[in-house]
């Protein structure tokens, strides 16, 4: 029987598929799952309520069923992209030159994408959104450790923003400068589906602090995978953005 959601990426479940997968299975998501190094079925993207490309490189999407996912998402199956070197542009992702890349809320770059930081990046809520409303953006900013860059869409919805910071330390006092602003969750619509993008990864090292993000420790083991251990805000913030887009 088909599940509702169809994952695909992040090398294999007993690598850094464990995150999404334990984080599908923990909210009690249905999903099947492709790894990094497999060719989508063109068959395999109809009827689905929700597709996740994730860290998965586009040569691994024929033709055909990309012409599928697009006829799919156009009649109401929901997409999301998770960000990572093979995705978008990324390092052998290549999204920005299929047909893909028409139907996401944003515009990717033709170059190298990938952006890691040295510095700290926090996470800022900039609309509301059912996707990440109720969190505490604002009095506990979560942290990444790396990004893909891309610019939203005109009729695309920017929900978070990345606050690229520079931190020094004078005379006893830390001080902090903006250097630069990206989006990071990025919401929009093609037909009669829902698309959008994080442009962070859902697990280390790109996630850098998210993944702790809260007080206390949640746990998951989906079949097949290895087990995480995650915040409680940070499983949360999957908890709505999957439900919004599932």
């Amino acid at each position: 029987m088909t599940a509702p959601i169809l994952y695909c990426g992040d090398t294999c479940l007993d690598g850094d598929a464990a995150y999404l997968a334990g984080l599908l299975t923990m909210w009690g998501f249905h999903f099947d799952y492709c790894p990094s190094d497999r060719a989508i079925d063109p068959a395999a993207v109809s009827g689905r309520q929700l597709v996740i490309l994730s860290d998965y490189p586009s040569a691994q999407m024929s033709e055909a069923a990309q012409a599928n996912l697009l006829a799919a998402v156009a009649a109401g199956t929901n997409l999301l992209m998770i960000g990572g070197w093979e995705s978008f542009h990324g390092l052998g992702g290549d999204w920005d030159t299929t047909a893909i890349a028409a139907v996401l809320p944003v515009v990717m770059r033709s170059d190298d994408d990938r952006l890691n930081c040295d510095h700290p990046v926090l996470i800022r809520q900039v609309a509301s959104h059912a996707a990440v409303d109720g969190l505490p953006w604002s009095s506990r900013a979560p942290y990444v450790g790396g990004f893909n860059r891309f610019t939203s869409k005109a009729d695309a919805t920017v929900v978070l923003e990345a606050d690229r910071l520079r931190a020094q330390y004078r005379d006893g006092v830390w001080y902090v400068e903006l250097i630069e602003t990206h989006p990071m969750l990025v919401v929009g619509a093609h037909g009669s589906g829902k698309t959008a993008v994080l442009a962070t990864d859902v697990a280390p090292h790109w996630v850098g602090g998210f993944v702790d993000w809260g007080d206390q420790r949640m746990t998951e083991k989906a079949p097949g995978s290895k087990a995480i251990e995650v915040g409680d805000l940070y499983a949360k913030f999957w908890k709505q953005l999957l439900t919004f887009m599932a």
